[in-house]
């Protein structure tokens, strides 16, 4: 059954003002799906570079190629043959009409490469995550980009604390939405060898590939945390340049998501070490070996999951609005700290995010610090509280369904 993305709306705008849409984002989040959904009452071509014909087709006689798919035209993994990147350019510089193109990839440091020397000004870029809650619960539509209010939207289903790790633990790949623990053991195993054996190998000389598994797995034992690069190539026995490189390609594939801290500064903001989260809390889960909801909930890390969780959920309402957000964490010397920071027109809006059902003042006193230091908004305590409620005039609680 297909579920409605909250992006259709922006595909569809986007497509009426640019000629060329790419549509990025990790493997196996439905892109090449959506994409086809919202073609299938077009007169679209389509074609997949999976198919090693047609990727052949691409890099020898890309010309040929473009003229065999002629637009308008959906060209699935187009990272495969940037050689069209330059044909597509000229393509698009003899038409007016807009929506030509349609194309998906999942390698973002190469595709953005293309776009940049050859689709400036006429290529929209989108980026699609895991089905967000709101996807799953059929509100698509609604989801609007994720800002702390007093009056949270209310339009998800509640759920109790089981249903709500069992929804962390399963992940938001298509591919696990409502299948067993065995179907999801399979897809996880599966896909973390296609994506070493495919998308890393072709960014990087990978050559000890258990190493590397090694390394994904240690980083997903440190969701949430700040990140320790030093740390992490030790526990996975590589050189610390290893470590830095390889989490780039973590990075640059979509796996995991860098939240930089604020600084006044903004050198200081890019030299400081980011917080790392990952961007699918399912495939986390995996690597970290938590086996079911329940050890997931009860354990060590269930409150970095939750954390987790949170932040991946308001990233997707950013992205699937086709909004770029500017989002930071917070700590200052004195260790108060904020897990996250929105900036949006000259305001900072704080949200905190905790594992409780009983928030507290004592939860956001670091809120009233960083007011002394910038303007800011309305603020949020994302957590497990059963409604709404105030805990000053500035800042609220809210439960994870309210977002």
């Amino acid at each position: 059954m297909y579920l409605e993305r909250t992006m259709t709306n922006t595909l569809l705008r986007t497509s009426q003002t640019f000629k060329v849409i790419l549509l990025t984002g990790m493997r196996q989040v439905g892109k090449a799906t959506f994409l086809k959904e919202i073609a299938a009452g077009e007169a679209r071509q389509y074609v997949t570079l999976d198919n090693p014909k047609d990727e052949q087709l691409a890099k020898e006689e890309p010309e040929f190629f473009l003229e065999t798919y002629a637009p308008p035209v959906l060209i699935d993994e187009i990272q495969y043959a940037p050689e069209l990147f330059r044909y597509i350019k000229m393509l698009a510089d003899t038409t007016d009409k807009r929506g030509i193109l349609w194309m998906t990839g999942t390698q973002q440091y190469n595709l953005m490469a293309g776009v940049t020397e050859s689709l400036a000004g006429r290529a929209a870029i989108l980026n699609m995550l895991g089905f967000s809650l709101y996807e799953q619960d059929g509100k698509a539509a609604a989801q609007a980009p994720f800002l702390p209010s007093k009056t949270p939207p209310g339009i998800l289903a509640k759920r109790n604390l089981p249903e709500t790790y069992h929804i962390i633990w399963q992940g938001s790949y298509p591919e696990v939405i409502g299948k067993n623990a065995d179907q999801r053991a399979l897809f996880y195993s599966s896909y973390i060898r296609s994506y070493i054996e495919r998308d890393v190998r072709q960014l990087l000389n990978v050559e000890n590939e258990s190493a590397f598994q090694q390394f994904l797995s240690r980083a997903a034992a440190r969701t949430g945390q700040e990140l320790n690069l030093t740390e992490m190539a030790r526990d996975a026995g590589i050189a610390p340049n290893t470590a830095k490189s390889w989490l780039s390609i973590l990075e640059t594939s979509g796996i995991v998501y860098l939240l930089k801290p604020y600084y006044r500064n903004v050198i200081k903001r890019l030299t400081k070490r980011p917080k790392l989260y990952f961007m699918d809390t399912g495939l986390c889960a995996y690597l970290s070996n938590w086996t079911t909801p329940e050890t997931l909930e009860s354990g060590a890390m269930g409150g970095a999951f939750f954390e987790t969780f949170v932040i991946t959920e308001i990233i997707k309402s950013w992205y699937h609005n086709g909004r770029r957000p500017s989002f930071y964490y917070y700590r200052d010397s004195n260790q108060a700290e904020i897990d996250l920071l929105i900036e949006q027109d000259g305001l900072f809006y704080p949200i905190e995010i905790k594992k409780t059902a009983n928030p507290g003042k004592q939860d956001i006193k670091a809120f009233a610090t960083f007011a002394d230091i910038e303007k800011t908004g309305y603020g949020s305590l994302i957590c497990l509280t059963d409604h709404p409620r105030p805990l000053t005039p500035n800042a609220g609680a809210i439960s994870v369904w309210d977002m």
